[in-house]
């Protein structure tokens, strides 16, 4: 059941979902980029998707594909499979419109991404060890229960209710010059592109990818796609655009036809977009929501033009991820260090090696001792300090005062 033809979505769709979605949604606003870029001519905005219910845009697409079953579907109720926003957007809006929603989740999903879904009503099936596992699992489900599947981003009413992002987006900023947004499996993209190309067909569709899923990046180049492992997990910070294997049957759909041009990111510029927007910004994103404004950061060659709008599509980060991202984006630029030393075990050594920090005005935040290493000669120890630091000039000069003091640096 629910198996619908997939086909193109016009404006008119979309002008429908946002009918519908009227009052059921948050309209996001949109907000100038906080200063800190340098993004020459170009005036910056972001489209705060973060701030959507279920801290993402998937809502609009699940309310849109709920309205659109019918009465006998909607009886026998839903099943998808996700380990991320889709779960909670989907559970959300199935319980909004009174349809039970089934949800096959991996057993290596975070417990709080579980639990959340089941905070939406949903009922959470753990299958398999990676996401393809828990997709046939919910196909099987689909075909011996007759739930309605629903499909992340390859359908329709899900299309146009993305789409509806893109509405918004030209109502709020109607002379924009161009839109940039997350490419995972290309739903939300081919969405806010009909919306605008119907009405602006100059403004520039401009897609970001992961460098550790970039198969869309390369169909729309026409490179040949990199070999994947089905039954490995993508390891990367922006798990919402991490999709193996990208569907042609979007890509001939939306992707060739109404965007412009695609790059990648990697996680290290995801991470240094995050604190950027957490610390000047204000707004919390996930790693895939600040995808599209880590390509403008760290110059991609966006063809943005004078106005330009990125998309920041999601906000459901893991606090334990998130304090990683924060160390890791502060590393990269310069403000935290990691320095391993080894010296000689005596008495007085580490007051000797606090004595350079203070003395260079570097503030310690964590120290770790380590006499035991088998590594290590009888006499030696080894100590690691994470430090505040002020820029690379700086991490440069603690560690010419470290050896001026007799100090073996090995890691930084």
């Amino acid at each position: 059941m629910g198996n619908k033809k997939f086909r193109a979505i016009k404006l008119a769709d979309i002008e429908r979902a946002r009918e519908f979605l009227h009052g059921k949604i948050t309209r996001t606003g949109v907000r100038r980029c906080p200063p800190g870029l340098d993004l020459g001519e170009t005036e910056l905005w972001l489209k705060l998707e973060n701030e959507q219910a279920t801290g993402s845009f998937k809502i609009r697409g699940g309310l849109n594909k709920m309205n659109s079953l019918t009465s006998e579907e909607r009886k026998h109720g839903v099943v998808a499979s996700s380990a991320g926003n889709h779960a909670q957007g989907l559970a959300y809006a199935a319980k909004s419109l009174g349809v039970v929603a089934h949800i096959v989740m991996p057993k290596t999903t975070p417990i709080v991404k579980v639990n959340a879904t089941r905070s939406y009503g949903a009922e959470v099936i753990l299958h398999g060890e990676v996401y393809d596992d828990a997709y046939a699992y919910a196909k099987e489900l689909e075909r011996d229960k007759g739930y309605v599947f629903v499909h992340p981003y390859q359908d329709s009413e899900i299309i146009a209710g993305q789409g509806t992002i893109g509405l918004e987006i030209l109502e709020d900023l109607p002379d924009l010059e161009s839109v940039v947004v997350p490419i995972g499996g290309g739903g939300v993209i081919s969405g806010i592109a009909t919306a605008i190309k119907a009405q602006k067909p100059d403004v520039k569709i401009l897609g970001v990818v992961s460098n550790q899923a970039s198969g869309m990046m390369h169909l729309f180049r026409g490179e040949s796609e990199p070999a994947v492992d089905a039954r490995k997990r993508v390891a990367t910070i922006a798990e919402g655009i991490a999709i193996k294997s990208p569907s042609a049957l979007m890509f001939s759909t939306y992707i060739s036809p109404l965007v412009d041009q695609v790059v990648e990111v990697d996680d290290n510029e995801i991470a240094q977009t995050l604190v950027f927007l957490l610390e000047k910004g204000k707004t919390v994103t996930e790693g895939a929501g600040a995808a599209g404004l880590a390509a403008i950061m760290t110059k991609k060659g966006l063809n943005l033009g004078k106005k330009s709008c990125v998309v920041l599509t999601g906000g459901n980060i893991d606090l334990n991820v998130m304090a990683k991202v924060i160390e890791r984006g502060l590393r990269r630029e310069h403000r935290l260090a990691r320095f391993a030393v080894v010296c000689e075990d005596l008495p007085g050594t580490l007051n000797r090696l606090t004595n350079v920090m203070a003395e260079e005005r570097a503030n310690v935040l964590e120290v770790y001792h380590d006499r035991v290493s088998p590594e290590l000669g009888i006499r030696e120890t080894r100590i690691d300090l994470l430090v505040e630091t002020a820029s690379d000039q700086h991490i440069q000069k603690i560690q010419e005062a470290l050896k001026a003091m007799g100090f073996k640096i090995i890691r930084n």
